[in-house]
């Protein structure tokens, strides 16, 4: 008899995400500008990982309406600051303008569509824009696997050319150092994902693949490991990687996954949530501060290691300033 859907989403173990949200709990919460939490998965999101202890959230949007939500929905939010925005565009806009004033250290969307917070996000005059390209990460938990995957970019790049690929890449290995700090466990292991392990000019992927690894060696990226192009089985599978006679630090061992566009992403990532039973959590990273980007579709779990994930870099991110400053 085949399983359930919900004996399936039972079945799932959250360790990896577990110990990322323990060590978020850990930290000082971070100021947090939810930009309009109007519905209930979203204000509820922001409500959870305050009662956690992860963030302080700046709820921004429409005041009637979110006291409304909360009331409804039996959430507790007279401890937090309502920002007041007439509607989704305001809300956005006034929730980049309270980073920008240094009043919140994490940007998190509610119920509005993506692009709209991006839109502020990316704005040349009034946006958090630094040098980075933005790129998204999913930091996936996939049962049985030892670790927890990185695959990047699934949802913001289209099709990147060299220079967007080498911010990807190093966004998210700055975010895994970040994640993985004190932890010992060397630098992160990086795969150029393409469809082959060879340089084949027919694929132009792999070309950039190359390429990428050779910016590596010139430490024109700098923090991880990497190998590339590698095909998906023999960058995470010893195995496959032993068959192929591919031998390198990376191969059968990656943790961050760079997939050639975001079809081929996002494709990956939705194949282990709905085959192999992962969870995907997620944030923007090359802006001023990370960019929790949930979904309605999201689990408790998920927002809540979105959250954590954001709030850990962000640390990381206040220390690298200060750091500076010295």
């Amino acid at each position: 008899m085949a399983a359930s859907p919900a004996s399936v989403a039972e079945s799932r173990t959250h360790e990896k995400y577990e110990r990322l949200i323990a060590r978020a709990k850990a930290l000082p919460p971070i100021p947090t500008a939810v930009a309009h939490p109007c519905d209930e998965t979203s204000l509820a999101g922001a409500v959870e990982a305050a009662e956690a202890g992860m963030i302080i959230p700046i709820l921004v949007g429409p005041e009637e309406n979110i006291r409304a939500i909360a009331e409804k929905a039996g959430l507790n939010i007279r401890p937090y600051v309502i920002v007041p925005a007439e509607h989704s565009h305001a809300s956005a806009a006034k929730a980049v303008e309270l980073v920008r004033a240094g009043k919140a250290e994490v940007l998190m969307k509610g119920s509005l569509h993506s692009d709209e917070l991006l839109r502020e996000v990316t704005s040349k005059q009034t946006g958090l824009r630094t040098e980075r390209r933005i790129s998204h990460v999913f930091i996936m938990d996939v049962p049985k696997h030892p670790e927890v995957l990185f695959i990047t970019d699934a949802a913001v790049n289209i099709a990147p050319d060299l220079e967007g690929k080498r911010d990807i890449v190093q966004n998210a290995i700055d975010l895994h150092l970040a994640l993985s700090a004190g932890l010992d466990i060397g630098p992160p292991r990086v795969a150029i994902l393409s469809a082959v392990e060879t340089v084949t000019p027919k694929i132009p992927g792999t070309i950039d693949a190359a390429a990428l690894c050779k910016m590596a060696d010139r430490r024109q990226i700098t923090g991880g490991i990497l190998d590339g192009p590698l095909a998906l089985d023999n960058a995470i599978s010893p195995e496959a990687a032993r068959i192929k006679g591919i031998k390198s630090e990376v191969a059968g061992r990656a943790q961050i996954l760079v997939v050639p566009d975001l079809e081929a992403g996002n494709m990956l990532a939705k194949n282990l949530s709905f085959l192999a039973n992962a969870d995907a959590a997620g944030i923007v990273l090359g802006a001023r501060v990370p960019v929790v980007l949930t979904s309605r579709a999201d689990s408790i779990r998920t927002r809540m290691a979105s959250c954590a994930v954001a709030a850990i870099y962000a640390h990381s991110l206040r220390q690298s300033t200060a750091m500076a400053a010295e």
